[in-house]
């Protein structure tokens, strides 16, 4: 877990931790602290992992409150306190209710931990290329507005890295028809045709753009370090059938 300081003010306190490998009980492919339904991994490792999870934000396991992720733009409104199975979709979450974890699941996409300190409102949001693209970023920050958000700070969790991200041009014309000034975002990469994507930044600047206050970024690649995260692209270039899902969560203490 890469827990950052905990924010304070008044008697408003947010806890929020990025979680990896680290302390699960899952085997396997999965080894470790696998947090995602969606996996093929046991479904009682998964939910022991995640009652591990939601204990070490001092919450109960019906307290972590996570969305179906589609890599849309879509931002809900959490205003109850149980999570029931039912999950509903959506690629963001947002919440004033103290003693709810927001929950996102990610295994390259960037997770996004949000929080007003003095307003008492959190967001967490996953961000892969087609959210962030699609205005995920900014419809979370829109939503804490709206339920009373004013001066907002962000944590950029573990992402794959640029030099891990090769993508072919077609998907950097995608970015530039949409703002020449995306280029940046991109490198040369090693073979004809294809470039290295920088998401973390690409994340940031939308948060900033955003009026993010204050943005931390972890700066760990989820491809690279094998022992502390899960990664779907390097499962995918190893031809492994399947890979687990690493977790972050924002809470607003009871």
């Amino acid at each position: 877990m890469t827990d950052l300081a905990p924010l304070t003010a008044s008697n408003i306190k947010a806890r929020h931790g990025f979680f990896g490998r680290a302390g699960g009980v899952s085997t396997g492919l999965y080894r470790g602290l696998n947090c995602g339904f969606g996996s093929g991994d046991e479904a009682k490792d998964v939910a022991a992992n995640r009652a591990r999870v939601a204990a070490a934000m001092g919450l109960a396991p019906d307290h972590l409150a996570t969305v179906y992720q589609t890599h849309s733009p879509d931002v809900l409104t959490v205003t109850t306190a149980h999570v029931h199975q039912d999950v509903p979709k959506a690629d963001a979450m947002v919440t004033k209710m103290r003693g709810v974890g927001l929950a996102i699941l990610t295994a390259d996409c960037a997770p996004i931990l949000l929080c007003d300190e003095s307003a008492g409102i959190i967001g967490a949001a996953h961000a892969g290329w087609r959210g962030a693209f699609s205005g995920v970023i900014e419809n979370t920050v829109t939503a804490m507005k709206a339920i009373g958000a004013n001066t907002i700070s962000a944590a950029i969790g573990p992402t794959i890295s640029q030099a891990n991200y090769e993508v072919d041009d077609k998907f950097r014309d995608t970015f530039l028809a949409d703002d020449d000034r995306n280029d940046r975002f991109f490198v040369a990469g090693s073979k004809p045709g294809h470039c290295q994507f920088d998401l973390p930044a690409f994340v940031a600047a939308k948060l900033e753009a955003a009026g993010v206050a204050a943005i931390h970024d972890v700066a760990a690649c989820t491809y690279a370090d094998e022992e502390q995260f899960f990664s779907f692209r390097r499962a995918t270039h190893r031809d492994e059938p399947d890979y687990g899902r690493n977790i972050s969560v924002v809470v607003l203490a009871p």
